[in-house]
């Protein structure tokens, strides 16, 4: 009978345990949804030693930082990758197109 109790007790436990679990996940978000409201002034600068290991997953090039747009770009393809709270967003769906800056063809002379 006390081991009936204790696995009783134990699966009791362990449903207190997981409600508030989902209780302090709910809190949390319930924080985090007022905080994203009221967003700092100046996000977490992008460190850019990181351009020396990164490069675009779609062509395997270097990247290029643009601290005006806050992005790392590719010319190659004409991909700017965002970077959000100083960490690089590299998943190229969410990756906008750029126009590529192409050199002015040179009038062939006949």
């Amino acid at each position: 009978m006390s081991h009936v109790l204790r696995t009783l007790g134990t699966g009791v436990l362990a449903v207190q345990r997981s409600v508030s679990a989902v209780q302090l996940l709910k809190v949390g978000a319930l924080q985090r949804s007022r905080c994203d409201s009221v967003k700092d002034s100046q996000s977490p600068p992008f460190d850019e030693a990181l351009l020396e290991v990164l490069v675009c997953p779609l062509s395997k090039k270097p990247l290029r930082y643009n601290g005006s747009s806050n992005e790392l770009i590719n010319e190659e393809l004409g991909i700017a990758y965002p970077i959000i709270d100083g960490i690089p967003n590299m998943i190229p769906q969410d990756a906008r197109m750029i126009h590529k800056t192409k050199a002015p063809e040179k009038p062939s002379e006949s």
